[in-house]
């Protein structure tokens, strides 16, 4: 599988960098007063149109007739998972190139491509570990596919909410994605483990101009390749494989779910619209409470250090939830303690940041 890697981070590497190059002016329309933008300059936001790329061509590349890669992965079912997922990936392009595609077309998007993915592969979420709620669902096939598909078309989301800085959330992909790649080997599933192997090539195409120096970023098109992916590999992987504890996808990306559930409580207390944007995520407070830069004078150079300097605290904090669910995923007690204990110390941790009570030791 190596050369899928190799293909994918080509191909993605190449057309990010032609994207860079050539969407300079579309740059220009992003509000230099959006809450959530701490940079200077106009930086293209298309990197995720070069990781769509890269991964849909290693994608096809992998189903080839011949099965060149020994994945079993039919080139029918990649180019129809693809399809699926196209729709939801250019509303997110269209919206980092025009700025004005509203947040409810843009979910509305991407519940519909999920839609069509459980429809046509048959997915459903039929376990989540608790025995009531288990037979219900089995009982209810509907149900189980509904539950999939808010699952599909939630998570694009909860990754363009998580990615706010330079590296962020292009390397907690990654690190999700080897994580399912693994259990995948662990059960068998070739097929899953390539297509998760492509979005960790195509992916790290786009890493190596994003970070440090943050010459593009993923923008919203960015977020869904990586949301509608992992997302349809999670919901297969525990469908195809009773062994794989369904709280295995849970902690492993409890991290951006729980900063999306956690952001629109927030936003509700705060009387505002869940769509709102604001400048109160974790990585935020993060960027403005903790790190900080004695050195460069001019502003550009400072919000690009202080920016380069908060995604390590956040990959820290997503590799707690990573290396648990690997070594326990097929253990669904330990992984809802593991959870649990993600929730209370994402919520304590938050609230000692508000209140300026930041233990010495995480100040630089």
């Amino acid at each position: 599988m190596l050369t899928l890697i190799v293909i994918s981070f080509l191909i993605s590497a190449i057309a990010v960098q032609l994207f860079m190059r050539r969407a300079r002016r579309h740059a220009r329309r992003y509000g230099a007063d959006m809450p959530q933008r701490f940079h200077k300059g106009h930086v293209p936001r298309l990197g995720g149109a070069g990781m769509l790329l890269g991964t849909g061509i290693a994608w096809l590349v992998a189903g080839l007739p011949s099965d060149p890669f020994n994945v079993g992965w039919p080139v029918e079912a990649s180019g129809l998972a693809l399809l699926c997922i196209a729709p939801a990936v250019l509303a997110g392009i269209a919206e980092d190139l025009t700025q004005r595609v509203s947040v409810r077309y843009r979910l509305a998007i991407t519940i519909g491509s999920a839609l069509l993915l459980c429809w046509l592969f048959k997915l459903g979420v039929s376990r989540v570990g608790i025995p009531l709620v288990d037979g219900w669902l089995q009982a209810w096939p509907y149900a189980a596919m509904l539950f999939a598909v808010l699952a599909i078309g939630g998570l694009p989301h909860a990754f363009n909410i998580i990615d706010g800085y330079n590296g962020l959330a292009g390397t907690v992909a990654v690190l999700v994605c080897l994580a399912i790649s693994h259990v995948a080997l662990q059960v068998g599933d070739r097929q899953l483990a390539a297509m998760m192997i492509c979005l960790v090539g195509a992916t790290a195409g786009f890493l190596i101009w994003n970070y440090p120096r943050g010459k593009i970023f993923a923008g919203d098109g960015g977020a869904y390749v990586w949301g509608m992916v992992i997302a349809l590999a999670v919901v297969t992987l525990v469908q195809r494989h009773r062994v794989v504890s369904p709280w295995f996808p849970m902690l492993l990306l409890i991290y951006p779910v729980w900063e999306t559930v956690f952001s629109v409580y927030r936003r509700f207390a705060r009387g505002q619209s869940p769509g709102d944007p604001d400048a109160l995520h974790f990585h935020q407070l993060i960027f403005r409470r903790i790190v900080r830069v004695a050195f460069a004078d001019d502003e550009a150079r400072q919000l690009l250090a202080r920016n380069n300097r908060t995604s390590p605290y956040l990959w820290i904090f997503a590799a707690l939830t990573v290396v648990p669910a690997v070594l326990f995923w097929n253990n669904t007690p330990v992984l809802m303690a593991f959870t649990a204990l993600f929730v209370a110390t994402y919520v304590a941790a938050y609230f000692m940041i508000v209140r300026f009570k930041v233990p010495r030791w995480l100040r630089p």
